[in-house]
């Protein structure tokens, strides 16, 4: 959008159910790491998730639209401040929030990450794991 928040509309299926109905709290969780990723991704900017807090205000039902929406209410050094809310798309309800905390990477990010992987490999190989 062009005030750089994210908005989608999504379903959670019946392959993620928790309890009767509705969506398990991790296919929530995720839905929301993925729609505050956004937010710095479609900036031009890499980041990854360092925090995030979920509340979980009211059940979320499986197989029904939904609505995700995050967008930056602060940034500073290396460090963007993305707030998101989950709403059941046809009456605009509000079934969750989230408040993130997104830490801005170089693109050598996972490189990084591999070469320390591979130093991990190594000593457990070392250690006979």
């Amino acid at each position: 959008m062009t005030d750089g928040s994210v908005e989608t509309t999504l379903v959670c299926g019946a392959e993620h159910e928790g309890g009767p109905g509705v969506a398990h709290g991790g296919w929530i969780a995720a839905t929301f790491d993925e729609v505050t990723g956004h937010v710095t991704l479609l900036s031009g900017r890499l980041a990854v998730t360092g925090q995030m807090t979920v509340s979980y205000l009211k059940p979320v039902p499986i197989e029904r639209p939904l609505r995700a929406k995050a967008w930056a209410v602060r940034k500073e050094e290396g460090r963007w401040f993305v707030e998101a809310e989950l709403r059941l798309a046809t009456t605009g309800a509000l079934l969750g929030r989230a408040e993130a905390t997104m830490v801005l990477r170089d693109r050598a990010h996972f490189e990084r990450h591999r070469a320390w992987l591979a130093e991990q490999d190594e000593l457990a190989r070392g250690a006979g794991i």
